[in-house]
């Protein structure tokens, strides 16, 4: 059995690993840390869990994380950094759910969030945990960069088409929604019902921090610089992220329908819908699926993809998951097997 930990197990992205991971059956979870509730029984936190966990959050231990197998941070941006390098050196691997190693170059990470890199030698070593593009390197990472929500439905969107080099890639338009759960936990003005209800606005529109690691996965991608313009939204939901995203074709003979449906062919977590099609985000609720619809409305030279998953699953926990069953050796969808939520 895979012995787990989890840093920072009381948000909605860890209840979410919590609720994957419980009855997946290679695993055993042994810590849960929490500093603001340590010592209190994760179900009394997440009641949806009785019967299946008798855990209680602890301090954060390193000596303790360390005797693991695997750890996960699902922590706010900043606090994995300064854990991991010790964790990798007592033999533990890590999944960091938070954006601490996603970007590669330290300089770009500290521009975007607003401190210095703790550990810019490791940062090196990560491997930017997107299955569809770097399967065989997750297999053999001891350090996984877990992708975000936007990037995650943005970048599967985009890839045929910048792979078989169909599209200017200068002039690239992701117009992204999400519900608030995006936003986590913690309390904020900005995700109360009497503020987010019955209303939608975009925000970040100057720039988001997940602009630059959805341009670095475009741009190795593409193989060379790509023009972004990414603007996200705030839906009145719980769950969710819904992608539209515009490019022009530089060739209009080609069957898009095909290019989508070869490319992801293999992929057990990516649906390429039929023609026509518009997915929902209903469709992907509590499942670690992105489902994909491809447009070239009135024939002409733009063309529309339509990318939804669950912001919490395949935009986060599932696909961490996902990457925990490769870097392990396992059946890649043991444990993410689920059908979404109707209604």
């Amino acid at each position: 059995m895979i012995k787990v930990g989890i840093v920072g197990g009381t948000g909605y992205t860890g209840v979410e690993l919590l609720r994957l991971l419980v009855p997946h059956p290679a695993l055993e979870i042994k810590v849960i840390t929490s500093r603001g509730e340590a010592g209190r029984a994760v179900t009394d936190l997440f009641p949806n869990l009785r019967g299946h966990l008798d855990l209680c959050f602890s301090e954060p231990d390193v000596t303790q994380l360390a005797a693991c197998d695997l750890v996960f941070f699902a922590t706010p941006n900043g606090t994995a950094m300064r854990l991991v390098p010790e964790l990798l050196e007592a033999g533990a691997r890590v999944i960091d759910l938070a954006a601490d190693f996603r970007l590669s170059d330290p300089d770009e990470w500290a521009k975007w969030y607003g401190m210095p890199h703790a550990c810019p030698d490791v940062l090196a070593e990560a491997v930017y945990g997107l299955p569809e593009i770097n399967r065989g390197l997750i297999k053999d990472a001891r350090l996984v960069a877990n992708p975000g929500c936007y990037p995650t439905a943005v970048t599967l969107g985009f890839m045929p088409l910048l792979e078989s080099g169909l599209v200017d890639r200068s002039r690239l338009i992701a117009d992204a929604k999400s519900g608030v759960s995006g936003a986590g936990r913690t309390a904020s003005v900005n995700a109360l019902m009497g503020e987010c209800g019955e209303s939608f606005k975009a925000y970040a529109v100057p720039g988001h921090r997940h602009l630059p690691e959805i341009s670095q996965s475009l741009t190795r991608i593409a193989g060379d610089s790509v023009g972004l313009t990414f603007v996200p939204h705030l839906l009145p939901m719980i769950r969710g992220i819904h992608a539209t995203l515009y490019a022009d074709m530089a060739d209009q003979s080609v069957d898009l329908q095909k290019l989508f449906e070869e490319c992801y062919q293999n992929e057990p977590f990516v649906d390429v819908l039929p023609a026509g099609a518009h997915p929902e985000t209903r469709s992907v609720r509590g499942v670690n699926h992105c489902r994909i619809a491809v447009h070239r409305p009135q024939d002409r030279n733009t063309v529309v993809v339509l990318s939804v998953i669950d912001n919490l699953v395949k935009g986060a926990a599932g696909q961490a998951v996902q990457n925990m069953n490769l870097m392990f050796g396992l059946e890649e969808t043991a444990g993410l097997n689920g059908i979404a939520l109707l209604p």
